[in-house]
């Protein structure tokens, strides 16, 4: 339990899994009915960047700063509306020093019958979460350990839901670890949507790692990566998202939104992106 993400708050992987995520809550408020968004390694909810620790790497200024000031085209704009209004009306005096994590960033987006359970096991990162959603009959947090919950809390009374599964690969086997809790979840709650996240760097097993999903032969897995700078140096490069149960649009809006993020958060010329079904219909 030593990652803090106050370090990487609002980074390109951040801007990312977000916009994404964004949209995901937007389909499925395509229909009334209610439903819960998971999130099972939730951080704090909510963070300051002109504290000391995101100062330290600054690395929010290279992901959402950046998106924030990029002229985008309308259609690129659309896509990104959620996200971006709800990063901007954190920061009502323009500029921005405060951005949502998944949990806040969900809780934003919602309306008045939609739930939210956020899993936080470290111990000073549970006690500020649940002092922002102190008193919110919409938002559950829970003092556990993140795996445990795609066990214990699915599938959710509202049999309609997103389960966002963003760990710390602070452990060599957390790819495997990863794809073994979703295969656990899946088949409590094949439904369901999930949005599972995962770091591009120097040696990872990405090829291992999409193997390993592809042999649960779960069909609608879909592949969304991108780069922003090479990953022959040492540190993170990239990231990638599985979404499971997708809405039938978003292969084509990552096709939108993918070259942009590249060409506007690219920190070298081996910047990359792709978006492809790891296993389709």
């Amino acid at each position: 339990m030593n990652y803090r993400h106050i370090y990487h708050a609002g980074n390109f992987a951040d801007v990312l899994k977000h916009a994404v995520m964004a949209r995901l809550v937007r389909y499925l408020q395509n229909k009334d009915k209610a439903f819960r968004v998971l999130d099972t390694h939730a951080g704090i909810g909510l963070y300051d960047l002109s504290s000391v620790e995101a100062q330290k790497t600054g690395e929010w200024q290279t992901g959402i700063g950046k998106l924030l000031d990029a002229d985008l085209p309308p259609a690129v704009a659309e896509l990104f509306e959620p996200y971006l209004t709800a990063v901007r009306d954190l920061n009502p005096d323009g500029g921005i020093q405060f951005y949502p994590g998944s949990p806040k960033l969900a809780r934003m987006l919602f309306r008045p019958q939609d739930r939210l359970s956020a899993m936080e096991l470290h111990p000073d990162d549970f006690r500020a979460l649940s002092r922002l959603f102190e008193g919110d009959y919409q938002a559950r947090v829970t003092e556990l350990d993140g795996w445990l919950s795609l066990g214990a809390h699915l599938p959710p009374k509202e049999k309609r839901g997103l389960v966002l599964v963003d760990p710390p690969f602070e452990k060599d086997n957390e790819y495997e670890r990863l794809a073994d809790g979703f295969h656990k979840a899946y088949r409590r709650f094949s439904t369901g949507t999930y949005c599972l996240w995962y770091p591009l760097k120097k040696s990872a097993p990405i090829k291992d790692f999409h193997e390993l999903l592809q042999s649960y032969e779960i069909p609608k897995m879909l592949c969304a990566e991108l780069s922003v700078r090479s990953d022959r140096v040492e540190g993170l490069s990239g990231s990638g998202l599985i979404i499971v149960n997708p809405p039938f649009t978003l292969k084509d809006e990552l096709h939108t939104i993918l070259p942009v993020l590249r060409a506007t958060m690219a920190q070298d010329r081996y910047a990359s992106h792709r978006a492809f079904w790891l296993r389709g219909e």
